[in-house]
């Protein structure tokens, strides 16, 4: 299956690690669970690799900024619930206080990354792939990394900025790097041609 952006995201339901406060718990998850609300889905290739730890860690420690944009993020790997409970206690929880806050899901035989076209079937992994949804369900960006750099938590926050800001100004558009509260576009026929006439230095 082919996923495209501005496109509806492709349903599943996994089997997850969840932390609870001091407690974990092992819970079915759907995509659905989620109406309402924008997700992050974050494909990793393995627990107990090298640079998926720091990437999983770096997205826990913003966190409570996506909860306060209204956002969940669901970390999927082909490893078991069981697999992700053993990894957030023995290793991820000494890189960030109670381990990792977020859902782990088990993507079992590599069932949700074939929706999403992340899956290696020769490797029997999932790849680095990064979604973003809306409210709505629909699917707003996709980006996919080889194995060997690990990607920005930084930069993912910046993008969810901008897609909210698009969504909920209907009509506007941000230009390259753009951060929250800086300047944005107004598409017309009058801007055609003129974009350097209005962008700030």
């Amino acid at each position: 299956m082919s996923v495209q952006v501005q496109k509806p995201a492709p349903q599943f339901e996994a089997m997850a690690h969840v932390k609870n406060n001091t407690e974990s718990e092992h819970k079915s998850v759907k995509l659905s669970d989620y109406k309402g609300k924008w997700v992050v889905l974050f494909f990793y290739p393995a627990d107990f690799t090298f640079v998926c730890p720091t990437e999983l860690v770096a997205v826990a420690k913003h966190y409570d900024t996506l909860k306060s944009k209204n956002t969940e993020v669901l970390s999927i790997s082909t490893d078991t619930h069981f697999t992700h409970q053993m990894w957030n206690e023995v290793e991820l929880s000494k890189m960030i206080e109670g381990g990792l806050p977020y859902p782990m899901l088990w993507d079992k035989a590599g069932e949700i990354g074939r929706l999403y076209g992340v899956y290696d079937e020769e490797a029997g992994m999932d790849m680095r792939g990064a979604f973003i949804i809306d409210p709505d369900g629909i699917l707003q960006s996709i980006m996919v990394t080889s194995p060997g750099v690990g990607r920005s938590a930084k930069e993912l926050l910046r993008q969810l900025d901008a897609y909210q800001y698009t969504y909920e100004n209907t009509g506007k558009v941000v230009p390259s790097d753009w951060e929250e509260g800086g300047q944005t576009l107004d598409p017309s026929l009058k801007l055609v041609g003129h974009v350097c006439d209005v962008m700030e230095d």
